[in-house]
């Protein structure tokens, strides 16, 4: 990845894959709610009020995260986001 790939998306900074949480599965950070849930129901045409409204600890831009990381994974190529390292 280069250097300024991440400045130009720092959506992704809000998800998180740890292989403690969710079989490491792609989560929007301090939660355990899974991306592709997220992407789901956004696709089934869940709108984003209704999405806040069932999550509430999550923040709008949580969603766009979600279609941040939606759109790299699009792109086949490693989606770089830090893992928790297990000690």
């Amino acid at each position: 990845m280069f250097a300024n790939e991440r400045a130009m998306n720092p959506l992704l900074e809000r998800i998180s894959i740890d292989p403690r949480v969710c079989f490491g599965k792609p989560c929007i950070r301090g939660t355990r709610i899974w991306v592709s849930l997220l992407l789901d129901q956004m696709a089934a045409g869940e709108t984003p009020e209704d999405i806040l409204r069932n999550y509430p600890q999550l923040k709008h831009e949580d969603l766009l995260a979600a279609i941040a990381y939606g759109a790299e994974a699009a792109r086949e190529r490693i989606i770089p986001v830090p893992s928790v390292k297990v000690a």
